[in-house]
Formats: structure tokens, C-alpha cells, sequence
């Protein structure tokens, strides 16, 4: 009979670099999608599309900053122990 699998338990701050790639990776995604969801609304909108377009625009910008801000950190190796 086999044993059972040990969990994998990753470090903190790698699992968290990781997942801020995995942002990074999506927002562009996000931002097509979101950029394109003015098309869908009836012909009458083209102000409030403007007006979307534009916030989504600022938004997409702010949220790549944070992501850039959170990536440009140093990795330490020495994190192993901050469980």
C-alpha cells in the first residue's frame, strides 16, 4: 500500500510572486474584454461608452502599477522559514 501524499507547502512570498505573475498575465485579457463591452451596448450610449472607456483605460493603468510595484521586489532565497 502506497502512503499518502504530503502537502505541498510553498513558501510565502514565492507563492505570492507567483500569483501577482498570474495577474499579470490576466490583465491584458481583462482589459480587451473590458474594452470591447461598449460594443454590446445599444447605439444610444456613445457618450457613457467614451466615458467607460476611458475609466477602464485609468484603472487598467493603476492596476498594472501595482502589479509592476509588487514584481519589481527583490526575491530573497533566505524566505523559506517565513511560513
Amino acid at each position: 500500500m502506497r502512503r499518502p501524499r504530503q502537502p505541498l507547502f510553498l513558501a510565502r512570498a514565492s507563492y505570492r510572486r507567483r500569483r501577482l505573475r498570474d495577474a499579470a498575465r490576466l490583465l491584458p485579457v481583462v482589459g480587451v474584454f473590458l474594452l470591447m463591452l461598449p460594443l454590446l451596448w445599444p447605439q444610444g450610449g456613445a457618450g457613457s461608452a467614451v466615458i467607460f472607456v476611458f475609466v477602464v483605460w485609468a484603472l487598467l493603468i493603476g492596476f498594472a502599477a501595482v502589479l509592476a510595484h509588487g514584481l519589481d521586489q527583490p526575491e530573497t532565497p533566505s524566505a523559506a522559514g517565513d511560513d
